[in-house]
């Protein structure tokens, strides 16, 4: 058995390039279909054993994250304790910069990293595969956040096909001072005229490394509802545009909305157009991309 160890890893923010409703079922299952892939804004999670048995504390900077069982952080621990039959005390502090209910998927980032951590800790060698069938018990963009790559992702998040890797480009992330419910969201999703995005052009587009089919296909299902209750993504996005991106979409259910820019220059200028109307903007790069 461990007993004591500690482990720091890295747990990065995603964004969605596409992200489709590719079915909705009465009960109110969905099934996805979507391109993720993950970006240079990082949680820090540290992940430490302790010399007791069963017991899992959770600890963060930021005080609107639940340190309890709500936390996802904890969830994944809890799981990941249970299938590999150790009986064993985790400690774990997040060290938080991923903005919270954002649709940059920070609480899975970090579950998943806290499943890749105790998998190093602990010697499992579960494969990726392994900790991303745990992951979905958790949430549906774990899995994902297990590859922390270009993937396309579908059924209810647990089908993560790797891609090549990105074109070069920057990717701008600016959230508007709300913050939004994905519930709240998915629930509208009934009886809504969805807009279905291309996302097979924007799988081709990375498979032939074409930035300029990439930033054109860009889509979300869910952008519809979510600017509805919340115009002001709407207005981020035509900034975006206007201040120089080649592309724009809000990430995920919402609120936080991404622009694509081929150049650094390009992008620090959109970075500081926007900073003067947004509060929370990132300059970021996808972490799975060709000569960085």
């Amino acid at each position: 058995m461990v007993k004591t160890m500690k482990l720091i890893v890295r747990a990065p923010a995603k964004v969605n390039l596409g992200l489709d409703v590719a079915s909705f079922r009465k009960d109110r299952l969905i099934e996805w279909d979507m391109v993720m892939t993950s970006v240079s804004l990082n949680d820090y999670v540290q992940i430490e054993t302790q010399d007791s048995s069963n017991n899992i504390e959770v600890h963060s900077n930021n005080g609107f994250l639940p340190e309890d069982s709500r936390n996802l952080a904890y969830k994944a621990a809890r799981l990941f304790l249970q299938e590999a039959s150790l009986n064993q005390s985790v400690r774990i502090e997040i060290d938080k910069h991923i903005p919270i209910a954002a649709g940059l998927g920070g609480g899975s980032a970090d579950a998943a990293a806290v499943l890749r951590g105790l998998n190093e800790i602990f010697k499992t060698n579960y494969s990726l595969k392994k900790l991303a069938k745990i992951g979905i018990k958790i949430d549906s963009d774990v899995p994902f956040c297990v590859y922390s790559r270009t993937s396309r992702v579908s059924g209810k998040g647990e089908v993560v096909v790797p891609l090549n890797r990105l074109p070069k480009m920057w990717l701008i992330l600016a959230k508007p001072g709300i913050s939004v419910s994905t519930p709240r969201i998915l629930h509208q999703i009934s009886g809504k005229a969805l807009e279905h995005p291309k996302i097979d052009n924007i799988v081709n587009g990375i498979q032939n490394s074409d930035y300029n089919q990439i930033a054109k296909n860009l889509g979300n299902s869910l952008e519809s509802i979510t600017t509805q209750n919340y115009p002001q993504i709407f207005t981020l996005e035509q900034r975006m545009r206007k201040y120089g991106a080649d592309g724009s979409l809000m990430s995920g259910s919402g609120p936080t909305v991404f622009g694509m820019a081929k150049t650094h220059s390009r992008a620090q200028r959109v970075y500081n157009s926007l900073s003067g109307f947004c509060s929370e903007v990132y300059l970021t790069q996808p972490l799975n991309i060709e000569n960085p």
